[in-house]
């Protein structure tokens, strides 16, 4: 069998109302957006990462197989550093044009500079000494793994290495170091894509876990500490992974259809399922998690997609007269955003800290 190789670049709700930004504001034809700080005393590095597997064949364009990976740790400093951006110029100037397609409603190309929109992670800060847990998230289906940065910046500095991963083929858009690649969904999948992205996601998962031990931040990950969670497809994509490696001693389900397979998910390691009482496939995804043992949370007055960036970016939008309070509510429902940003962040990152010990 072909061997792996990986190829590296190193590129509680008290003080709610701190959590965001200004709102946006309207400036030189575009919208200056701001992702929320995290509440956690480190600050956070940031290192980009590109794996390949050739004993994969990419079921979406032949070839072997491609992830990107942003890992977020504990800085021991970032003194003369700067933020970097949330999505490179090709990645965003793509975005603009995919995400009103995908969620009408958002502006239309050419309104917001998404290049412009800063994360509160720093590339190539040096690591805080120590032996951090380690969490892998997977994105919601379409979607790139920067739209999980606020939550992720937020785990990383309360003391753990966090795993961003882009699922090429499905994510909206990814810069690899082999060019762009761009969603090849239209629409929502039929079961039988569905199925083809989340086997895909877990076969990418089993690959990060194999090369955890040959990241240059390797000396700093308690692998023994491993959690996985994710959003949406990313959420059923993990909790599928987690049944197949004893790896992964807890899991984060965002809000995941689990019915990919007749058989009912039986999992033996701590699960929190987490969900808002606004999204529009909730009997099924109740449905599908009918009998499963685990931490049971409902967010009141969200939906699907508060638990991405979208959560902090859509309310600014709102307040700048370019989304309409419909749109709102449809992608992340009606609450206050801070409230829920920091149940949110909360809620997740305390399972973790009780169940990865």
């Amino acid at each position: 069998m072909t061997s792996r190789r990986t190829l590296l670049k190193g590129t509680l709700f008290g003080s709610a109302a701190a959590l965001l930004p200004t709102p946006a504001s309207a400036s030189g034809g575009g919208s200056v957006l701001r992702l929320p700080e995290p509440a956690g005393p480190y600050p956070v590095g940031m290192q980009t990462v590109h794996l390949t597997d050739p004993a994969r064949i990419d079921p979406w364009v032949g070839g072997v197989r491609e992830v990107m990976l942003t890992v977020l740790y504990p800085a021991r400093s970032v003194r003369g550093l700067f933020g970097a951006p949330q999505l490179t110029p090709v990645e965003a100037s793509v975005f603009g044009e995919y995400a009103p397609g995908r969620h009408p409603g958002l502006p239309k190309p050419g309104v917001v500079d998404w290049s412009a929109v800063l994360t509160h992670g720093y590339v190539g800060a040096p690591s805080l000494p120590g032996r951090w847990p380690v969490l892998v998230y997977s994105p919601g289906g379409g979607d790139s793994r920067t739209l999980g940065t606020t939550l992720a910046e937020d785990l990383a500095s309360h003391g753990r290495v966090v795993v961003l991963v882009d699922h090429p083929g499905d994510a909206s858009q990814v810069e690899l170091p082999t060019g762009l690649r761009t969603t090849v969904l239209a629409g929502e999948p039929d079961p039988a894509t569905f199925r083809t992205m989340v086997e895909t996601r877990i076969a990418d998962l089993r690959l990060i876990l194999d090369q955890l031990g040959d990241l240059p931040l390797a000396p700093v990950m308690d692998l023994c500490r491993i959690g996985l969670y994710g959003h949406s497809a990313g959420g059923t994509a993990v909790v599928y992974a987690a049944l197949r490696d004893r790896r992964v001693g807890a899991v984060a389900n965002l809000e995941g259809y689990l019915d990919l397979y007749p058989k009912p998910v039986v999992l033996d390691r701590p699960l929190l399922l987490f969900r808002t009482d606004g999204f529009e496939g909730a009997a099924r995804i109740e449905s599908s998690w009918a009998g499963l043992p685990g931490r049971r949370v409902l967010l009141a007055d969200a939906n699907h997609w508060t638990f991405t960036d979208y959560g902090s970016l859509v309310p600014q939008l709102q307040t700048a007269g370019l989304v309409t309070a419909a749109a709102r509510a449809a992608l992340i429902g009606t609450s206050d955003p801070a409230k829920t940003l920091a149940e949110a962040r909360a809620r997740v990152g305390a399972f973790f800290a009780r169940r990865l010990l």
